[in-house]
């Protein structure tokens, strides 16, 4: 095996990355500025200890706590529970949510050996039980694991506080199409319709 296979391999075990892709990734660095070959190099290496997770919510951050935990400006009554680190992004990026984050680093599937005990929830109880939340979000995602998850939080938090919680609505995509929809998808649908 050459370097061109090794790095290729490397490549192709991100996620996303088949080995095609990760062939012309490989390619692509072959031909570019040996200037910003090193520069990215030096950068990658070095992200495992710039970001760490925030000790508050859990989600990466340089500085810790991180910005979100840290803004005053947040409404610190409601925290919105995610499964990893990059759900708070994409949440951030909808500008919809001005509260505070949980992140649990997974959910409960006990056929990987994933229990309550190794995510977060701990955490997220003590969160609540220490400070003002009147609200916990769950926005896990929509499978059997992240539907488990949210169930298990519901009735841990039920017992210990009066705080409320929502779990986020599922349902058709804007645009989409219902030819196209799976039967659990439609299923949630009209479990959440709304009034017009």
């Amino acid at each position: 095996m050459n370097a061109i296979d090794e790095l290729t391999d490397c490549f192709a075990r991100l996620p996303g990355i088949g080995k095609k892709s990760a062939g012309r990734l490989v390619n692509y660095i072959l031909k570019a500025d040996r200037v910003w070959v090193n520069n990215f190099s030096q950068k990658m290496a070095s992200l495992q200890d710039k970001i760490k997770p925030c000790s508050i919510c859990g989600s990466w951050t340089e500085n810790d706590p991180c910005p979100i935990c840290s803004n005053p400006l947040r409404d610190q009554s409601v925290i919105c529970v995610v499964e990893q680190p990059q759900d708070v992004a994409t949440l951030e990026g909808t500008h919809e949510f001005n509260g505070l984050f949980h992140v649990l680093g997974g959910v409960i599937a006990p056929l990987e050996g994933v229990g309550p005990d190794d995510l977060r929830i701990a955490s997220l109880v003590k969160r609540v039980n220490e400070g003002s939340i009147k609200e916990v979000i769950i926005a896990t995602n929509p499978t059997v694991e992240g539907d488990t998850t949210a169930m298990y939080i519901q009735k841990i938090l039920s017992t210990i506080s009066d705080v409320k919680v929502t779990r986020l609505a599922s349902g058709l995509p804007v645009g989409g199409d219902l030819e196209y929809a799976d039967k659990l998808t439609l299923a949630r649908s009209f479990r959440g319709r709304i009034n017009l």
